[in-house]
């Protein structure tokens, strides 16, 4: 196989799966972006069962995306620079476990670049406050149920979509306009 046809999967929980795959999907380089639960103790969690906070389950994104067209570390920056990494279990008005903030690496290279941006971000006082960010190994990651697949597409004028995931969007358009499929 050669560069152009290597394929990597990064799996990155950032809060609420529908603000995280709405960001990801339309960057050069991502095949697929796949809402889903990692990172707990139940075998195949449903969305009730995560919502609860006894499955130790995280609302996440499985990324397919090719790295010789976006890098693991764009992917870091962007992932950053669209959700608040200093809040324990909690993303805006979303609260729990299942909204923590963690990297699941694929291999020790990603992890290495996770530690190494997280640290970078420390040393540079990014936000102000400390990262909590967690990196851990992926586990094995559950696809949500088909309804909260592409949901901001899907759902864009319902309030949770247009007040919450809009404004990120927007701010992705604005500062990482070259890196989107579509220039808008």
């Amino acid at each position: 196989m050669d560069k152009q046809e290597k394929i990597e999967v990064a799996t990155l929980a950032g809060g609420c799966f529908w603000c995280t795959e709405a960001l990801f999907l339309d960057l050069k380089g991502v095949q697929s972006v796949v809402s889903g639960y990692i990172g707990g103790e139940t075998i195949n969690p449903t969305y009730e069962s995560v919502c609860s906070g006894e499955t130790g389950h995280a609302e996440a994104v499985q990324i397919t995306f090719k790295p010789n067209e976006i890098s693991f570390g764009e992917l870091l920056e962007i992932f950053f620079a669209t959700h608040d990494p200093t809040t324990l279990n909690r993303q805006g008005n979303d609260m729990g476990t299942q909204y923590r903030s963690e990297i699941f690496y694929h291999n020790e290279e990603q992890k290495d670049l996770a530690l190494a941006y997280i640290d970078l971000l420390e040393k540079e006082n990014t936000f102000g406050k400390s990262v909590v960010t967690k990196v851990s190994p992926a586990t094995t990651f559950y696809p949500a149920e088909d309804y909260h697949q592409n949901y901001y597409n899907q759902h864009k004028s319902q309030g949770y979509c247009s007040f919450v995931i809009t404004p990120k969007v927007d701010k992705l358009k604005k500062i990482y306009k070259d890196k989107l499929k579509n220039e808008a």
